[in-house]
């Protein structure tokens, strides 16, 4: 009989499909697929869930402006997505969508179960909603608050820095507040529950301790979802049933439910720091209020950040995993990610860093290493992998080579066992430096002049060989190709049968005879040429352009602006004026007035535009401005003032003489038309 493997579930979130994802929304799931790839390597039994998260208000007034069905559009999202993994070769094994009917009859039952048993109930809901963010938020959560002359309220804008409006709708509310008590105990007894430690700090202090409020569970405003079944007026809110994707997607409620069985609770569920509230709140209060058991483990990883704040389009500093691929490799591109992002924290990405690391490390140690040691095997023991132990004879330099191996060896599969990608492959990397300086110890190249050194030689050429060979087992699951290729060269394609369980020291296969002419796996890259390009490519081509309103190289006067049906037009024909989303790039005073301010802009044109607005007086701490998004009038016919070209009008509002910009939304397209 067949022994039975331990089962490895890891879920990634499912993906909200309202543009093209970056490698900061990738990393997630490369993560999941490196914890996935390496379980399956000791032997586990892995099921590895991703999908889409296709329902709400967002999703709906997405699909009406490019007049599409909601289903239309999401199905095209999806398809993206999944195109994406496939060339991330990630190994799911499964892919959720939640508009799938097996999920939606999941979810009426779950709510209905919750209604039935007291834990929902009817009542209003009037506060503050983000479209954006899915998320109600109340007054004192907002980071700023709008107010008209009288003091009351009239808008705000949500931590997350996108705009909040006034909602009032019945609604099904969760008892939230009668699992608060449960959830802490739940965090005490397990505390291995959260990851990072420090998360359980933040949702213990910011959000239990201050006293969990009833949670909002359905929308009336919108039918882009899945209707409660007793009430269907009320569509069931995303973050039910974007949850428990986790547990439909294994047939829980379903006529075959043997996934369920076999694989639930998760072993670990990765997500972005940014819901750790929805998954370490809400999620396990759900399956509280369900009698379900609660995932082993929620890890939360930072943000892949740029060197000014999060990636955003219409900043142009958004990289995408395709580009990256396309250019150098899937793998640099992997072990770039997984190598910088460490337990936990945010991680700023830039050019000159992703260059270095594949120089230094990929191109350098470990490619040079290959290469040094497939030439010296060829040029002084004919090819032959020397496996024959008494064929060879120790240096003196041996033993402190395979003690490091193996000490770095474990300290790998430690690192691994929680999810410290960056400690692992640094452990890796440290083996790959060892053995390096073990070739500088040794001197190869004095020992094959002498032909009563060469047992000494031999014991050499193998030690490099099987450090390659251990090193090449440990990138596998970071690297999907390039452990072939090190094994290929080495004569040795068959260790790709081989599991991480069983690797040991001295499992180097017989008669092995490396190729001919090695091959680099990582080319050296022009630092100069390659930073240009991956600047170029975050910019969508303006990299040439700096950001700053004083920047010598941008000449406004020059660039193509863009128009959407209307040609420009004088001040008398301000009836036809197209207005639209600008984003703040940079913004200064104009020497000479107390009044001016003059704005860099990105409208969605062929370059930045330049306007200049008498709003001075009206916000003196103006650098604040930068990175919001206004509303101009884009088809004004442009206007010398005070020596500089205005092209168009920033928009404000005029109430007892204080001036207030009129903002976008935070998730605005730049250049998106406005009417």
């Amino acid at each position: 009989m067949t022994e039975q493997k331990n089962t490895f579930y890891v879920t990634t979130p499912i993906y909200y499909p309202s543009g093209k994802l970056h490698i900061g929304n990738a990393y997630s799931t490369i993560a999941a697929d490196a914890i996935a790839r390496y379980k399956r390597l000791m032997d586990y039994d892995v099921y590895f869930l991703t999908g889409t998260d296709e329902h709400g208000q967002k999703i709906q007034t997405k699909a009406e402006e490019m007049n599409m069905s909601p289903q239309a559009y999401v199905d095209s999202m999806a398809e993206e997505i999944q195109a994406l993994w496939q060339t991330l070769k990630i190994t799911n094994t499964n892919f959720i969508r939640t508009t799938e009917p097996r999920h939606k009859a999941a979810v009426q039952e779950i709510f209905q179960k919750l209604l039935d048993q007291g834990d929902i109930y009817l009542g209003e809901y009037e506060g503050w909603y983000s479209v954006s963010d899915e998320e109600y938020f109340t007054e004192t959560q907002l980071s700023e608050v709008f107010k008209d002359e009288t003091g009351k309220v009239i808008g705000g804008i949500a931590p997350t820095g996108n705009e909040v409006e006034l909602v009032k709708e019945e609604s099904y509310f969760f008892k939230l507040s009668n699992y608060a008590d449960r959830l802490v105990a739940y965090y005490e007894d397990h505390p291995e529950f959260i990851r990072p430690a420090f998360r359980k700090t933040e949702m213990v202090n910011n959000f239990i301790k201050p006293g969990l409020e009833d949670l909002a569970v359905s929308r009336t405003t919108f039918s882009w979802g899945i209707p409660v079944k007793s009430e269907p007026k009320h569509v069931v809110y995303v973050w039910i049933d974007a949850l428990v994707n986790y547990i439909t997607a294994l047939g829980y409620l379903q006529e075959d439910h043997a996934n369920f069985d076999k694989y639930w609770p998760a072993s670990v569920q990765i997500i972005g720091k940014d819901i750790s509230r929805f998954h370490m709140i809400y999620w396990p209060i759900i399956l509280m209020a369900l009698d379900l058991p609660l995932p082993k483990q929620v890890y939360a990883h930072g943000w892949m950040l740029m060197k000014d704040g999060k990636m955003s389009k219409s900043k142009g500093n958004v990289i995408y995993p395709d580009v990256l691929i396309n250019r150098y490799g899937l793998d640099a591109t992997r072990f770039y990610l997984l190598r910088e992002m460490s337990q936990g924290n945010d991680t700023v990405f830039t050019p000159e860093d992703f260059v270095n690391r594949v120089n230094f490390e990929l191109a350098n140690d470990l490619g040079n290493l290959l290469n040094r040691t497939i030439a010296m095997i060829n040029r002084y023991l004919g090819g032959q992998v020397p496996t024959d132990a008494g064929e060879r004879s120790a240096t003196a330099f041996d033993e402190a080579l395979e003690s490091f191996v193996d000490e770095h060896v474990s300290s790998y599969h430690q690192a691994m066992d929680i999810l410290a990608f960056n400690e692992a492959l640094d452990a890796v990397m440290q083996v790959v430096s060892r053995a390096n300086k073990y070739i500088d110890e040794t001197e190869p190249w004095i020992l094959a002049k002498d032909e009563t050194q060469l047992p000494e030689l031999k014991s050499v050429m193998y030690h490099l060989a099987e450090v390659l060979r251990m090193v090449s087992h440990l990138l596998r699951p970071f690297m999907p190709d390039t452990p072939a290729e090190i094994f290929t060269q080495l004569g040795i394609a068959q260790e790709q049968e081989r599991n991480l369980a069983e690797l040991q020291w001295g499992q180097f296969p017989e008669g092995a005879q490396v190729v001919a002419k090695g091959e680099p796996i990582f080319p050296r890259l022009d630092v100069e040429e390659e930073v240009a390009f991956i600047q170029g490519e975050m910019s969508g081509g303006q990299s040439s352009q700096g950001t700053s309103v004083d920047d010598p190289n941008w000449q406004p006067e020059d660039v193509e602006l863009v128009y959407e049906e209307t040609p420009a037009v004088d001040f008398d024909q301000f009836i036809q004026v197209e207005i639209k989303v600008a984003e703040v790039i940079d913004v200064a005073p104009v020497e000479g007035s107390n009044k001016l301010l003059r704005f860099r802009l990105d409208a969605g044109d062929k370059g930045h535009r330049q306007i200049l607005s008498g709003i001075a007086k009206a916000y003196p701490d103006y650098e604040a401005l930068i990175g919001r998004k206004v509303t101009i009038v884009a088809n004004l016919k442009p206007r010398k003032m005070m020596g500089y070209i205005s092209q168009g009008m920033i928009l404000s509002a005029e109430s007892d003489g204080q001036l207030s910009l009129l903002f976008a939304p935070e998730d605005s397209e730049n250049g998106s038309l406005i009417g």
